[in-house]
């Protein structure tokens, strides 16, 4: 993920406000939002500008280390102090020293490491396991979570004190979809930042950026990040249309939405759910010729109907003839029609068509 927050919606300047206006003090800050949307992001902006910016900034994802072992990922060990200890360790809390700990995930954190990290920020030292000598440390604590830390509280799982002692400051990333019209942006940044030493970054055409920001994009940032360096890799300096990628390589949904963006283009669902041709595709593809053939799609355009429900129509009927042709049998009929499985099935729930699963 990129190493800077991109962005000029009112929800993002709003953000580097908030930002600018408490990194320099040493208040703990509380960041909220969805997995994806950059929570990181928020708290290496915080460390940038703060008055510790040349000292570390340690990063620990609470939710990835296993629960026996993130005592001594955190405040470290002493040689001999458990099986496999062979050599003292230093913890992320004392590597943080005069910098800053960002605790990614606090709301994953099992309930008795957080009586000791409460402790630690209290007291401001930290004691590694096997040890009797505390060692003070100076950290400014900066936590992130996805959860409802006041619901977890309720049930819980998380304690209140710990909630009280972490939300000094609290902030909220807002997730990709509530921020549609940074898409363009930050598919550019990410464009630049992917393209290979001495090439081009590519490009977008009209329509695909139209589809991205009508996508959910429920793996928020992260998620467009991953797509965008993917069609790096395949499509080196191309400005690409949905047509020229494979719908293997797009995010599972982004081609529903793009009957709802292509209104006044001559298009079809094909268009964009069909991989480009090879040798090897030939005899499919006289398939799908003969069954789009089959479908009058001339009377459609000539109905008046609107682009949506001309392409509706189209598909549903593609799919009852492929249905047919395969006696209903649901995976030979996605190979047919080049669809995800579990794409053809919504559709045929959604058309109310017979078929039987394989």
């Amino acid at each position: 993920m990129s190493r800077m927050i991109v962005g000029d919606s009112a929800a993002t300047q709003h953000l580097l406000e908030l930002v600018s206006a408490i990194a320099p003090t040493d208040a703990s800050v509380l960041i909220n939002g969805e997995s994806g949307a950059g929570k990181e992001l928020v708290a290496l902006a915080i460390h940038r500008q703060s008055l510790r910016a040349d000292k570390p900034f340690v990063a620990v994802n609470c939710g990835a280390i296993p629960a026996e072992l993130i005592e001594s990922e955190l405040f470290g060990h002493k040689k001999g102090a458990f099986t496999g200890a062979i050599a003292d360790h230093q913890g992320k809390v004392q590597g943080a020293h005069r910098g800053t700990l960002f605790l990614d995930e606090i709301g994953d954190m099992p309930m008795p490491m957080q009586v000791k990290l409460l402790r630690v920020l209290q007291e401001k030292v930290v004691v590694p396991v096997g040890s009797n000598h505390p060692i003070d440390v100076d950290i400014r604590v900066v936590a992130a979570t996805h959860r409802h830390l006041e619901e977890e509280i309720k049930e819980g799982r998380f304690r209140a004190d710990l909630f009280y002692r972490l939300n000094v400051v609290p902030l909220s990333v807002a997730p990709l979809r509530d921020r549609s019209d940074e898409i363009p942006a930050l598919a550019k940044h990410f464009a630049h930042q992917f393209a290979g030493k001495g090439k081009r970054p590519i490009g977008f055409h009209q329509m695909f950026l139209a589809a991205m920001q009508a996508y959910d994009w429920p793996g928020n940032v992260r998620e467009l990040s991953n797509m965008v360096h993917r069609l790096s890799v395949l499509h080196p300096e191309q400005q690409l249309d949905l047509r020229d990628v494979s719908a293997t390589m797009l995010p599972a949904g982004m081609l529903e939405v793009v009957p709802a963006v292509c209104e006044g283009e001559q298009a079809s669902l094909l268009d964009f759910m069909t991989e480009s041709p090879s040798e090897a595709d030939e005899e499919e593809n006289d398939v799908e010729t003969i069954i789009m053939q089959a479908q009058g799609f001339d009377d459609f355009r000539r109905q008046g109907q609107s682009l949506k429900g001309m392409l509706n129509d189209i598909e549903q009927q593609m799919i009852e003839k492929a249905l047919q042709e395969t006696d209903g049998n649901v995976s030979r009929c996605a190979k047919l029609l080049r669809m995800q499985r579990t794409t053809l099935i919504e559709r045929i729930k959604k058309y109310n068509l017979k078929s039987f699963a394989a």
